[in-house]
């Protein structure tokens, strides 16, 4: 177990530095800061002496070097068009999009396990062939489609709720929630159900599919010779085996849900990482540019992680194959 950890980690510690130089080539190859900083009327003297505080005339891996550094304390310099420090506004923005993505994930796995699970048990009815039927239009249309769907239906003919914004928050030291106020469920609910629909309908879909597969399995026959119920054989047995695969894809969809909400977070006007990311790309602010690539990579990495880690934990053959090949 502590070798399969330290493998994970030394693999996590390869990505992390690939997709810093990633992102330090932003820095060398799109645009030039010092030129966003000074304009276009700057003097050449007055070039030469910021590219000189900024460490920008030294050699290139001395640079990256120093760019590996701050980027492990967290810090990516200032950005280019707010003036502010890249850590500050990550910080700002990083709450309202890690609860978005936390309740589209609740939402998703809450009502496409069952789901799921009805389809499987119950195939052939008329119901389970709806769940089926809007499972692929759940994966088929665009997330901006859904979201503009919803905002009509309602927010604009309905008036249910808000369209736009994260409505009222509460402050809890640095961390800011709109979950404990209704303003802030009010506005949270179009865009969680936005971003959930495609994980939602994935899930259903694979554990669908798992769960028909587990069914057809010898030791299900067995289960049910012993003369189980079909509850106990279904909820004791079947499912519990079809998560094992399920937990694996939730966890890669958990960090697409944090990584893809730029989408949601545009089409909603969400104040979190996404739209910041927008706003940069459009303004060309290559340290928010950096350091958004920086932490979605380190989003995955460590999703990706504790992932491997309860698979290994929660499936005993794993534990067996690595004993017996040690």
């Amino acid at each position: 177990m502590f070798a399969f950890i330290l493998r994970r980690l030394a693999q996590a510690v390869i990505v992390m530095v690939s997709v810093a130089l990633i992102a330090f080539m932003l820095f060398q190859y799109v645009g030039d800061p010092v030129v966003f900083l000074l304009g276009q009327d700057a003097t050449a003297e007055q070039i030469r002496e910021l590219r000189a505080d900024l460490g920008l005339d030294q050699p290139f891996f001395v640079q990256f070097w120093h760019f590996l550094a701050n980027a492990v304390q967290g810090e990516f310099g200032l950005s280019l068009r707010q003036g502010a420090k890249v850590s500050r506004l990550i910080g700002e923005r990083l709450p309202a999009t890690l609860e978005l993505a936390g309740v589209a994930a609740v939402l998703a796995l809450a009502v496409g396990i069952p789901m799921g699970v009805y389809a499987a048990l119950k195939r052939g009815t008329f119901v389970s062939q709806l769940f089926m039927t809007v499972s692929l239009l759940g994966v088929s249309l665009p997330t901006f489609l859904i979201g503009i769907l919803l905002i009509l239906v309602f927010a604009v003919n309905l008036g249910w709720f808000p369209s736009f914004g994260r409505g009222e928050v509460t402050q809890i030291g640095w961390w800011t929630t709109g979950l404990l106020t209704v303003k802030g469920w009010q506005h949270i609910t179009l865009p969680a159900i936005t971003l959930a629909i495609f994980q939602l309908t994935l899930i259903m879909r694979l554990v669908r599919a798992e769960m028909l597969e587990v069914l057809r399995t010898d030791y299900i026959k067995f289960a049910r010779a012993r003369g189980l119920t079909d509850r106990a054989v279904h909820f004791g047995h079947a499912l519990k085996n079809t998560l094992v695969p399920v937990m694996t894809i939730t966890g890669l969809q958990l960090g697409g849900l944090i990584a893809f909400a730029i989408i949601t977070e545009t089409v909603f006007q969400w104040p979190g990482m996404g739209l910041l990311f927008i706003q940069a790309v459009t303004f060309a602010d290559i340290p928010v540019m950096a350091a958004y690539l920086c932490l979605i990579a380190l989003i995955f990495v460590v999703i990706n992680l504790i992932v491997d880690l309860l698979y290994f934990a929660v499936d005993p053959r794993l534990r067996v194959e690595k004993s017996g090949g040690h």
